[in-house]
């Protein structure tokens, strides 16, 4: 008997089993936890939906991938049993394991982010192809479970993957508003997994602190995410976020496209202001639409100019990404701002320069109901076509599956293995 077929055995009342466990853990500092002060800031970790989603952006993202080492089905519920126990915990503003510090024993806590502020921190957590099958192996008998909606994301024109950038059998994005927060809860995570899951790749972010519903600007300077999937409509986050009935065991949860993006910066701000609105399609200042005066109005796509040229060039950013240029297809954009300093690079386009420039970009997110016709869809076209693709460059990412939530007393990924 194989380990495959070994761990297919597992049953319902197995996992049940694991998941009282982890309930009963929970429960064992219930009335200590009482009589402590729940951070003001902090968000539940538990919901119909994961948190970190939906939630209004914080400033701060740490995404990290992981490869999985756990060798059999009960390995990998024990992991995200430990790690739901501490998501939840860290998510209150406490440290990550509960008990009593010994002097004679590895702290409990690393304690950088120590303090009753949680930054309103967010863990999301999903996994990808690997868990399924992997190198044609199918580790924990779940070949079967994969959805029809997991696919493997094509190779677009112009992507430069790097390997180590690239893929991941987990991934956890930690958002907050504060960096520290959201690197000490991945740490805390990363050194729980112990031999289950060793760390692949790994991305922080941020984004500019701006007044309330004002939209952020990227590292070229225009706004990112004007026109987005209202995440305050529940239709339309329906429509195009969550997973439906027809994902089975993924419904309430998302599918999540994440793509380190470097921009040719120096090559970016040496161009004309106008031919930046150009090819985003925007006013800079504003962020209106070309043809327009305000940065919500809707998109004069048909609108021409007096030499009947369209106001919104056909290459635009802006054109090739909109619902009306893509069958009503929509994704909820969750980006963040990048800098990892300098790196020798060489530019794909003209002037076709070598040296060292910033090592800087967008950690492209996007979550969807279904990437075959949300990302893909969008994204094979502007791959082609898109004017901003002579400054941007896609170097890394995956496509993951992000769990449904989960309630209080509930494990990570229980309906994967029911």
């Amino acid at each position: 008997m194989t380990d495959a077929d070994d761990a297919s055995r597992t049953t319902r009342r197995q996992f049940f089993a694991v998941a009282a466990g982890a309930a009963a853990l929970t429960s064992v500092g219930s009335a200590a936890r009482a009589a402590m002060p729940v951070a003001a800031d902090s968000t539940s970790f538990f919901g119909l939906h994961q948190a970190g989603i939906a939630t209004p952006q914080q400033t701060n993202v740490y995404f990290a991938a992981f490869d999985l080492t756990a060798k059999t089905r009960e390995d990998l519920i024990e992991l995200f049993r430990i790690w739901t126990t501490a998501a939840e915990r860290l998510s209150r503003g406490e440290p990550a394991v509960e008990g009593l510090q010994r002097d004679d024993a590895e702290p409990l806590d690393s304690g950088e982010a120590g303090g009753r502020s949680t930054h309103r921190l967010t863990l999301t957590f999903g996994i990808g192809p690997g868990v399924f099958v992997k190198e044609g192996v199918d580790r924990y008998g779940l070949a079967s479970r994969r959805p029809e909606a997991f696919i493997d994301l094509p190779r677009f024109n112009g992507d430069q993957l790097v390997a180590e950038r690239t893929g991941g059998d987990l991934c956890i994005q930690a958002c907050a508003d504060d960096p520290q927060t959201a690197f000490h809860a991945v740490r805390q995570l990363a050194r729980l997994a112990d031999t289950k899951a060793k760390l692949r790749w790994a991305q922080n972010g941020f984004l500019p602190r701006t007044k309330p519903n004002e939209t952020p600007r990227n590292l070229m300077g225009f706004k990112d995410g004007t026109m987005n999937v209202p995440v305050d409509n529940p239709a339309a986050m329906r429509q195009y976020v969550w997973v439906g009935e027809e994902g089975g065991w993924m419904q309430h949860g998302s599918y999540l496209v994440i793509r380190p993006t470097r921009i040719a910066l120096e090559h970016w701000d040496r161009m004309k202001l106008s031919f930046q609105e150009q090819v985003v399609g925007r006013s800079k200042q504003s962020g209106a639409p070309l043809g327009a005066t305000h940065e919500f109005d809707p998109l004069p796509l048909e609108r021409t100019n007096a030499d009947g040229e369209l106001v919104i060039p056909e290459s635009s950013h802006v054109r090739l990404a909109a619902p009306e240029s893509n069958e009503g297809a929509q994704i909820l954009r969750r980006g963040y701002s990048y800098d990892n300093g300098l790196s020798f690079v060489a530019e794909r386009w003209p002037p076709w320069r070598q040296g060292m420039e910033f090592d800087a970009g967008l950690l492209f997110a996007c979550f969807q109901r279904d990437p075959r016709t949300g990302f893909v869809k969008i994204f094979d076209k502007m791959s082609k076509f898109d004017m901003m693709n002579q400054f941007v460059t896609a170097i890394g990412g995956g496509l993951f599956a992000m769990l449904p939530g989960i309630t209080r007393g509930g494990v990570l990924g229980q309906t994967l293995w029911d």
